[in-house]
């Protein structure tokens, strides 16, 4: 091709279950992009709500869909990331949203051939009004040692290199995304700020239902990767920050 590098290809996966209010948002996000080089993957639990018609007006579009049971979130990740064969790896699980029809284009365009590449959060409601930004702005630069003080990059804005991926590790049932960008930030070479929005993010997910647990994983995961001690002091940090948020916003976001 005369020295000129190709675009990459993105493989896209969207886990859904039982979601027929929201899966449609997801899809057209996806399918709308201006970006012409997106493996579209969507990995199903086996819903009976009317999801899978949703799905179907669609199917076309899709380059790969399954539905069957699965064992989790994680589970049915791993089978999309299985399935996936993309340069580069995006989830966008249903009701969440890729920020613009432009927004891959401007993603691979701010800079060549990045290891990993993210960017802001915008959170929404079920009826797709905005929430604002996520209380943790994205740093200015990004290393595994980034999330000491809590994850301030959104599982939806994180582009990521494939060939430097494994498995989710299906023992965390709410916070293995955590464990799967720490482990494939270690191994980056180029990590870059895009430096603009690019995902936003339905509130109101399992990990907020299930609150508690999903801190005891997270507390787990940031022990496993930074230490215990160094850990203990750095959610000492966290808890005084969030306190000091709380009361000047009186919400807590992520």
């Amino acid at each position: 091709m005369n020295g000129v590098k190709s675009l990459p290809v993105l493989s896209v996966i969207t886990i859904v279950y039982n979601n027929v209010n929201d899966i449609k948002r997801t899809i057209r996000s996806v399918l709308n992009q201006d970006y012409p080089y997106i493996e579209y993957i969507i990995i199903d639990g086996g819903s009976t709500d009317g999801t899978l018609d949703v799905i179907e007006q669609f199917k076309t579009q899709i380059a790969v869909f399954i539905s069957e049971k699965d064992k989790g979130i994680y589970d049915a990740m791993n089978k999309g990331m299985l399935l996936a064969t993309g340069d580069y790896l995006l989830f966008m699980n249903s009701g969440d949203e890729i920020f613009a029809e432009n927004t891959v284009s401007n993603v691979f365009n701010s800079w060549p051939d990045a290891d990993i590449y993210y960017g802001e959060t915008e959170m929404i409601d079920a009826a797709g009004n905005s929430l604002g930004r996520r209380r943790h702005k994205v740093p200015k630069s990004f290393s595994w040692r980034s999330f000491k003080y809590g994850m301030n990059i959104s599982h939806q804005a994180i582009y990521v290199r494939k060939s430097i991926t494994e498995p989710y590790n299906t023992h965390y049932q709410l916070s293995a995304d955590i464990d799967w960008i720490l482990t494939a930030a270690k191994k980056a070479e180029v990590i870059i700020n895009t430096q603009q929005y690019v995902a936003k993010y339905l509130m109101g997910g399992v990990s907020k239902k299930r609150h508690l647990q999903s801190l005891k994983e997270r507390f787990h995961i940031f022990s496993k990767h930074y230490g215990l001690l160094s850990n203990l002091f750095n959610h000492l940090l966290i808890a005084i920050n969030l306190f000091w948020y709380y009361l000047r916003h009186g919400r807590t976001n992520d």
